[in-house]
């Protein structure tokens, strides 16, 4: 049987992922969320070293990480509102991500539609500067189109009152499974990583942070599995859930924790490319109530969004309110000669972000709260980090060894080696350019391709270029448990088009059954993707 070069199956097979995790007892660290910045830490830590253990209370990337517009990006608005630090390191993140997985990331050219003559110099100026900070990091220059190039390179744009264009460039990727190559990259280079397993408690000796209980989410409850490990340090780096972790270590202390997080809900809604059909994204850097809006295209479908709502409680899986909804199609009519209504919507999903709450603020208007990362360690030593986004993920986990370092919880550590670091799949450098000459639908796999092809099932299309061989492929080699693993991460199918992911699960349960003894949930995948379906109104 083919199997990828970089794993071997003791890698990612549970059983044995258990038994190595049973045989645990003390490590030099300790991470806690699988989601890009957990993730990020563990492989920066391992290749400077360290013995590693990273423990996911879901699957990889379940929460905000596999959520995201899918933009690798400078962040244009943090240009506008004069945040020049925050951009000019996105940008040069942007080109260490593209290079690190050209399989996972690609430049993705944007176009901003002007509608009235002073946007045009006024957003072209802007863009120039966008280029300038990124300097060797460019990947491409900014271009004022007229009124017919932009109609050309941008069909589906509503042409009324359009004066022209503006064109710059900016990264797109796949968030779910770009998280999902770190964690098997961190895992090839000897960390221990393993989803479906929550720590349930912070474990203290004389005051000070010492490690963590574990449990096994997939355990029967009449054979429960748990246990706990050592570590020189712990680092809380969950995400929105940041404070449900720091409340287990202040609780041990008795100590009252303020909540650190601000939970901001961003809301996509997914349509046919028929809407927008380019390979081009259009921009509206301020609508009418001055949010901006997306129309990308992505995996043969259109992304719109998204939304910016305060929100209070912290759910597994959000909801879309019907004012979000409204406000995404009213903004989307106004920039596409076809306007998407209700019913053209595939597939709605929603993001949390762990905005951090400035000590002065309890809530409110989010725009106003930093989306830059930060890093707190507590009185017992335990390591926070939250806030941030995906493209400077890889600079956060160097500054979280940074800070653990500095508080005395690592030893000094040799020089960060991930900014030049191919993750799992990516090809040679002298071979990036051909990435994308491997069949329609395994390009996301890079080097791992052949791998994939070689497994039994792999003409057997099972929908949205979905295989039976890549089923196989996720349960074997990529830590997939469940139905919705497989369909909403390792494929993306219930995020571009949730009826059809609804019809496409039994067989995938089928296969799941034959590969792991278990049907994956299938129930719960089916109430799921029934909420992915239904866009409030």
């Amino acid at each position: 049987m083919s199997q990828p070069a970089d794993l071997s199956p003791a890698l990612t097979d549970r059983a044995q992922l258990l038994h190595s995790l049973d045989a645990l007892h003390e490590v030099d660290l300790i991470v806690i969320g699988g989601g890009a910045s957990g993730l990020g830490v563990a492989l920066d830590a391992r290749l400077r070293g360290l013995s590693v253990l990273l423990l996911e209370s879901h699957d990889f990337a379940g929460g905000t990480s596999s959520r995201a517009t899918k933009l690798v990006h400078g962040g244009v608005r943090y240009l506008a509102q004069g945040n020049i630090s925050l951009v000019r390191e996105a940008l040069h993140e942007r080109r260490a991500l593209l290079n690190n997985a050209p399989h996972l990331a690609q430049p993705l050219a944007f176009i901003m539609p002007a509608y009235r003559p002073w946007e045009l110099p006024f957003y072209g100026i802007g863009l120039k500067a966008y280029d300038t900070l990124a300097g060797a990091a460019s990947l491409g220059k900014t271009r004022w189109l007229g009124r017919a190039s932009t109609l050309q390179e941008l069909p589906g744009v509503n042409g009324d009152h359009l004066y022209g264009g503006v064109k710059y460039w900016d990264g797109q990727f796949d968030d779910a499974r770009l998280a999902l190559t770190l964690a098997r990259t961190a895992a090839a280079q000897g960390a221990l990583v393993l989803n479906y397993c929550p720590v349930v408690d912070i474990l203290h000796e004389e005051g000070r942070v010492c490690g963590v209980r574990w449990q096994d989410a997939l355990a029967s409850d009449e054979a429960p599995r748990s246990g706990q490990v050592r570590a020189r340090c712990v680092v809380n780096a969950t995400g929105v859930w940041v404070d449900e972790v720091r409340h287990l270590d202040d609780a041990a202390r008795g100590q009252a924790m303020r909540p650190m997080v601000a939970p901001s809900q961003g809301v996509h809604l997914v349509v046919d490319r028929s809407f927008l059909p380019s390979d081009h994204a259009l921009l509206v850097p301020h609508t009418r109530d001055g949010r901006v809006l997306f129309a990308v295209p992505w995996l043969g479908h259109v992304i719109l969004g998204t939304t910016d709502t305060p929100r209070d409680k912290v759910e597994r899986e959000p909801h879309a309110l019907a004012d979000e909804a409204a406000f995404i199609l009213n903004e989307s009519a106004h920039v596409l000669a076809r306007a998407p209504k209700a019913a053209d919507v595939l597939s709605v999903w929603v993001g949390l972000r762990p905005l951090v709450r400035p000590d002065d603020q309890d809530g409110g208007n989010t725009k106003s709260i930093s989306r830059e990362h930060t890093v707190r360690i507590s009185p017992s030593g335990m390591v926070t980090v939250t806030g941030g986004k995906w493209t400077t993920y890889r600079s956060m986990a160097e500054d979280v060894l940074h800070q653990c370092v500095q508080a005395g919880r690592l030893d000094p550590l040799p020089p960060c080696r991930t900014a030049r670091f191919p993750l799992v799949g990516a090809p040679a450098p002298d071979q990036a350019a051909t990435r994308l000459s491997v069949l329609p639908g395994l390009q996301g796999y890079g080097t791992e391709a052949a791998a994939v092809q070689a497994l039994p099932g792999a003409g057997n299309v099972l929908g949205m270029g979905l295989t039976e061989a890549m089923v196989r492929y996720a349960a074997r080699y990529e830590y997939a448990r469940c139905v919705e693993d497989v369909l909403a991460r390792r494929h993306r199918m219930l995020f571009l088009d949730a009826a059809l992911a609804c019809r496409v699960a039994p067989t995938v349960s089928s296969i799941l059954q034959d590969e792991i003894g278990t049907e994956g949930r299938l129930d719960g995948f089916l109430a799921l993707a029934e909420q992915y379906r239904q866009v409030p109104v």
